[in-house]
């Protein structure tokens, strides 16, 4: 019973940690909510007022989340650092406070502070925050000076319950979120081997849900692997482990990603491309039949359920006969004379459960070290032979520099954003003061926080709309609930601990949802410091409004950065990146010199998660130019079909060395020619849209490669798939061409634009 009880909830946790990778937002919500409720006790038990609980709370609430650095020390000093920000904040709030002009001119300039200090890093930004919300805090309290002396030991308390609860009862270090995000890992890619069994089981109504499962599983997991390899530096003391880490999960990204494939086109009357992976809406493969029910089929299906066991189980719990069995059973598919009898599609997946099984080996190594050997096959030996040789390799290589271009004057993102906020937020506050000479602040901090985290007109404009929406409905909540709590305190500070946790946990989802919780907290803050009513609430609507307004009037008419503009520069940066990742990888499995591909993968995908949060604005459901989104969503996709095959291409080129299947051939590197070159010509079109430039078209890469004359060696197994990922890749990169208005002299791509 006991067992069956920790099987369940090792079942439960699974869950939570792939729903929130490292359990970042848990802990974000935790961490906030305990720090406002330990400043809210500390504070009854020196008997403040009402108004000053609320003051401690909010003060606790800004001090914790404001600090994003991943560093202890680094924490400690920036929070070290906001007390006195906070403390001269609140002090000219209280100053300022009978003097409206210079109060309104003081407040602009804070704001244009706050934003420009971005440019400093993480405690810049910090720092700027804790400034600005702290000014608005005093405003939301009515501070005077008579009251500065209450108002500094409130917010000194809630600073030092903060650091007490950061660094003592809610304790985050790098280590131990990378830990939590490897077991997000295992726990997502669990979950996109289930989602490949349903696939392969989906009859013909049911095949475009499992396909979306399918979609969502791999970018899901694709996600993960992005958060662990930003934290690897920080959460690995040694170099070399890090560098291992990141090339084992890679792998395991990749095998699972290639499994997908491979099983669509096991389903499909014909091979499967990997766009229909990466395009949700993409027309689905034809199946003339349901998968047979015979022996293979079933032994697939078997295979499928021990992967997912194999990734599942935790570290330290497979040291078992029958899991070792397991393993090396799936390992053996990775050996030609292990495959069963079955067409080559289905032999296919067979192997790539092999690949998988053996990503699945090389994580576990690079992560816990040496497993025991004792139950060994000669298959398995192999795969520890040549992971071993590879840790090797990657132990050797040398770091990569790159040196970031910056951008000087107003031309700087920080400065633009600041000289932008600076003027919504006087917009905002003319505005304001017609509306209400009382609560003019809502407008003025709807439109800092449309600015956070955007870059263009359109992506402020989406952020307005949901901020909007999220208020609307949280004003309704609010009536509702203050209500029902009337003047029941500790019970009104219940609720506000609940949404504040909430808003925490939403944030990173769902804009609309943490507005909601947001304005919902706001109503029951209200109601303790007896100033609520209905009119207040829908005041608070008015003002949103008007802030997001003011906030894309001045986005869109200083400096303005139109959706159009920034998606071409960061369609640019995808492209130059490809090209990086592609020219190297190539380069290397032609013979030449190693290089750093595993990082320049890395800088593609992050590029690429730019580039596709960038097209929001253009994909979203209100905008009514349809054809427009289908496009936008179709060059991302292509995107991250090419993104996929240059993953491929760069952890295949870093084997070369040790890989006794992988051998380089000068003559890839024509093809690798043709696809720098395509990619180069879409760049300059981007960049330029009367640059003249073709894209090359011709034989298809296999078969100019392919061995055809007396004398010429066979390629292996592995060097065919390179051919394959080569052609999908130049085929992707054709494809982008006609959607981006590049001329193609004839037509020889199979993909289609959407009409």
């Amino acid at each position: 019973m006991r067992a069956a009880g920790r099987a369940a909830w090792a079942r439960l946790w699974d869950r939570v940690a792939a729903s929130d990778p490292g359990l970042l937002r848990l802990t974000a919500g935790l961490r906030t909510v305990a720090s406002i409720a330990l400043t809210l006790a500390v504070l009854t038990l020196l008997h403040a007022s009402v108004p000053h609980l609320v003051a401690g709370a909010m003060s606790a609430m800004v001090s914790t989340f404001a600090i994003r650095e991943k560093q202890r020390a680094g924490q400690a000093v920036t929070l070290a650092l906001g007390l006195p920000v906070a403390l001269a904040s609140v002090s000219l709030s209280a100053l300022l406070n009978s003097r409206v002009v210079a109060g309104d001119v003081f407040f602009v300039l804070l704001i244009f502070g706050a934003v420009y200090s971005r440019r400093f890093g993480d405690r810049g930004t910090a720092l700027g925050l804790i400034g600005f919300q702290i000014y608005f805090l005093s405003l939301f309290v009515g501070a005077t000076v008579s009251a500065l002396p209450r108002l500094y030991g409130v917010i000194g308390v809630a600073f030092v319950c903060s650091a007490l609860v950061r660094f003592a009862l809610v304790p985050e270090t790098p280590t131990g979120t990378l830990d939590r995000l490897r077991r997000a890992f295992r726990a997502r890619f669990a979950q996109l081997v289930t989602a490949q069994l349903a696939l392969l089981d989906a009859g013909p109504d049911d095949m475009e849900k499992a396909l979306d499962d399918v979609r969502e599983g791999t970018a899901r997991l694709h996600e993960t692997a992005l958060l662990i390899q930003g934290r690897l530096e920080d959460g690995t003391s040694d170099e070399a482990v890090a560098r291992l880490v990141q090339r084992r999960i890679a792998d395991a990204e990749i095998a699972a990603e290639r499994l997908g494939l491979l099983l669509l086109t096991a389903r499909s009357a014909e091979r499967g491309h990997t766009l229909t992976l990466h395009l949700p809406g993409a027309p689905v493969p034809s199946t003339d039949q349901l998968p047979v029910r015979d022996g293979t089929t079933d032994t697939l299906r078997h295979e499928l359920e021990a992967l997912r066991l194999l990734v599942l189980r935790p570290v330290g719990a497979d040291s078992g006969t029958g899991l070792a069995h397991v393993r090396n059973r799936l390992l053996g598919y990775r050996e030609e004379e292990n495959l069963p009898p079955a067409s080559d599609a289905v032999q296919d997946v067979f192997r790539g459960i092999g690949e998988a099984a053996r990503a699945v080996l090389g994580l576990r190594i690079a992560v816990d070290g040496p497993q025991d050997e004792s139950e060994d096959t000669p298959a398995t030996t192999r795969s520890r032979e040549e992971l071993d040789a590879e840790d090797i390799a990657i132990a050797g290589g040398e770091e990569s520099e790159s040196e970031d271009a910056e951008r000087t004057g107003l031309r700087r993102p920080t400065t633009r954003a600041a000289v932008q906020v600076a003027v919504g937020s006087s917009l905002a506050i003319v505005g304001g003061e017609f509306l209400s000479s009382q609560r003019w602040y809502w407008a003025v901090l709807t439109c800092w926080i449309v600015f956070l985290n955007t870059s263009s007109t359109g992506e402020i404009l989406v952020k307005g709309y949901r901020r909007l929406l999220g208020t609307v409905l949280g004003v309704v909540a609010g009536i509702g609930l203050a209500g029902l709590v009337g003047h029941h305190t500790w019970t009104a500070f219940a609720l506000v601990l609940l949404f504040i946790f909430a808003m925490f946990y939403t944030a990173p989802l769902s804009y609309t949802l943490m507005s909601f919780f947001v304005t919902a907290m706001l109503g029951l803050l209200y109601t303790l410091l007896h100033t609520y009513s209905a009119s207040v609430l829908v005041l608070r609507i008015e003002e949103t409004a008007l802030g997001a307004a003011c906030g894309v009037v001045a986005a869109a008419l200083v400096l303005p950065v139109h959706t159009d503009r920034r998606t071409n520069e960061l369609l640019g940066t995808v492209l130059a990146r490809l090209t990086d990742v592609t020219e190297a990888a190539v380069d290397q499995l032609s013979g030449g010199a190693p290089a750093e591909l595993l990082d320049k993968a890395r800088d593609l995908d992050q590029a690429l998660a730019d580039l596709s949060a960038s097209t929001q604005p253009l994909t979203h459901p209100i905008t009514p130019l349809r054809a427009r989104r289908d496009t936008a969503r179709y060059v991302v996709a292509l995107l991250e079909t090419c993104a996929y095959h240059a993953r491929y291409l760069a952890a295949t080129a870093e084997l070369l060395p040790t890989h006794p299947s992988i051998a380089a051939d000068p003559r890839l590197r024509e093809a690798g020619r043709r696809i720098v070159h395509n990619i180069g010509v879409i760049g300059a079109q981007v960049a330029d849209g009367d640059a003249v430039g073709l894209i090359e078209t011709g034989p298809s890469i296999a078969s100019l490669l392919r061995p055809g004359t007396p004398g010429t060696p066979r390629y292996g197994r592995v060097t065919d798939r390179v051919l394959r990922h080569l052609q999908r890749l130049d085929e992707a990169v054709v494809g982008l061409a006609r959607p981006l208005g590049v001329p193609i002299p004839a037509p020889r791509s199979e993909l289609r634009t959407p009409g």
